[in-house]
């Protein structure tokens, strides 16, 4: 008898996993992110789910502080600020590029954890 894991607590620990191994390791840190997300979530639609948003929360949270920490630089060099949009915007595109290797490579480990979950 399979029981139903938690989702919730699933994409957190993930979220969690994510932002301290994912910037540090990065393809397996969001491996590793996503694979405990769909172990937590127990269930492989469930696990691809958790590890996915995990991955992609994770790396959106990161593209918003890239985004807002860009503001204070140009007060530090004031060369830059004409630029700040068009900083700003590439930053945002490389951001979402990023989260959507995050989001897949998130989904990737939460099959292979639901999967795990589903053996034990």
């Amino acid at each position: 008898m399979v029981r139903k894991g938690n989702l919730l607590l699933g994409i957190l620990v993930g979220f969690a996993i994510h932002v301290i191994l994912g910037y540090v390791i990065p393809i397996a840190g969001d491996l590793i992110a996503g694979i405990a997300a769909g172990y937590l979530a127990k269930g492989l639609g469930r696990g691809a789910i958790a590890g996915f948003l995990s991955g992609i929360i994770g790396e959106l949270i990161l593209a918003l502080v890239l985004i807002f920490a860009i503001i204070p630089l140009a007060s530090f060099f004031p060369f830059i600020a004409p630029y700040i949009g068009y900083l700003q915007a590439g930053i945002l595109v490389s951001a979402l590029l990023i989260a959507l290797k995050g989001a897949l490579i998130g989904l990737i480990g939460g099959v292979i954890g639901g999967a795990i979950s589903l053996k034990i």
